[in-house]
């Protein structure tokens, strides 16, 4: 089963996706022994839950557009799936993810989630908005203030700004106030439930 896109969506999606892949390696790549247990932004998760969290989710894309059912996978993607390597387990399902998502049509295609069916592309916009914000979350847990990719809180935004309960979801905090003249950053922190002076040495 497809789901058709206009022209330029395939590229754009592919883009952005590799784009929040490749800052959160690089955050990552900084991670010092010490710190894989420092606290995040996302309440009861650490640096290695939070990055287990995004791991499995990665790894899940390839399932999916290989055409399994979150029945079929099972409990494949629960619990620790780092290992002793979180850095490469990571970068492998990152990987992974974009070489299916590099196959002829396969943003067009239907797949399975836990929620439903939904277009593998519309999925990857979807995970590409999730990794943006907890991209931050890791900048912010290790200390390294820097802000978003050029353009990726744009694209994650008007990912979120479609939802209509997003933090219904569970998958975020309700949103906060935006600050007057907040940008497209600011915008999105807030949607997502995010304190812009959020900082460990607060907790």
């Amino acid at each position: 089963m497809e789901c058709p896109h206009p022209p330029g969506f395939h590229a754009e999606v592919r883009a952005h996706y590799a784009a929040a892949g490749a800052e959160v390696t690089r955050l990552l790549r900084a991670v010092p022994e010490d710190l894989w247990t420092a606290p995040t932004p996302c309440r009861d998760w650490d640096v290695r839950a939070l990055v287990n969290h995004l791991a499995a989710q990665h790894l899940w894309v390839c399932q999916a557009i290989a055409g399994y059912t979150p029945a079929e996978a099972g409990r494949r993607f629960e619990g620790d799936v780092l290992g002793r390597n979180p850095l490469g387990v990571w970068a492998m399902a990152v990987r992974s993810a974009q070489r299916a998502l590099d196959r002829a049509g396969a943003p067009d295609l239907l797949v399975h989630l836990p929620y439903g069916l939904r277009d593998a592309g519309g999925y990857a916009r979807e995970l590409t908005a999730e990794t943006v914000v907890h991209g931050w979350d890791l900048s912010r847990a290790l200390g390294e203030h820097s802000r978003m990719p050029p353009g990726a809180a744009r694209y994650a935004l008007a990912e979120f700004r479609g939802y209509r309960d997003l933090a219904g979801s569970g998958r975020f905090d309700p949103p906060l106030p935006a600050p007057p003249q907040a940008d497209e950053e600011a915008l999105l922190t807030a949607l997502t439930g995010r304190d812009p002076a959020w900082s460990a040495d607060r907790i």
